[in-house]
């Protein structure tokens, strides 16, 4: 699910902020980071390189009852609980022989991001049907916390924007069904009778 997101959002970044031709490149914009043999992380010139740095758990919208759901068919079932995920996901922007280049293409980023917050199966066909919406918040780490990304990704600073997309719903597909509470009252009906 986490490749369908983002493989979702440079599809959609390509599409809609394409990249200017004027340097005579066919290639696309947004691309992923790379690692070689040697772990090594590396962005692609010329390009905006996206990469995950981090995933959370997000605990605070958990339901009263994670062990049990409702099926379409209306049976209460048993289902290892569902965990929600918020994704960080760095975009580097790496134009060596043009700054200002840079500087316009994570502009270009955030201004896309600010008018298009949400993302559903609505307003965003491309969209994998087992998401059911990302939101798109800024991030704006410290000069601390953007140091220590910089210092463990073992790279030089270049012009970036973090976000986090909220939230990634992993689901248990296959619940099994639940004995209906009512037989459980009966039977204590019955001993309290005999």
């Amino acid at each position: 699910m986490i490749n369908s997101v983002f493989e979702f959002l440079r599809n959609d970044l390509n599409e809609k902020l394409p990249r200017d031709f004027a340097d005579g490149a066919m290639k696309e914009l947004f691309v992923y980071a790379n690692t070689s043999k040697d772990d090594s992380l590396s962005f692609d010139a010329d390009s905006v390189s996206m990469m995950l740095i981090r995933m959370e758990e997000e605990a605070t919208t958990r339901q009263p009852d994670p062990y049990t759901r409702v099926s379409a068919m209306g049976l209460h079932q048993r289902v290892a609980p569902e965990i929600r995920m918020n994704l960080w996901v760095l975009l580097v922007a790496r134009f060596p022989n043009d700054y200002a280049r840079a500087l316009k293409h994570i502009s270009d980023v955030i201004s896309y991001f600010q008018k298009h917050r949400v993302f559903n199966n609505e307003n965003s066909p491309g969209l994998s049907d087992e998401i059911s919406k990302l939101v798109m918040e800024l991030v704006t780490p410290t000069f601390s916390e953007a140091n220590e990304i910089w210092g463990l990704l073992r790279a030089a600073y270049q012009p970036s924007v973090l976000y986090k997309i909220k939230m990634i719903t992993f689901e248990d597909e296959d619940g099994t069904v639940l004995t209906p509470i009512s037989e459980i009252i009966q039977t204590t009906t019955q001993k309290l009778n005999q």
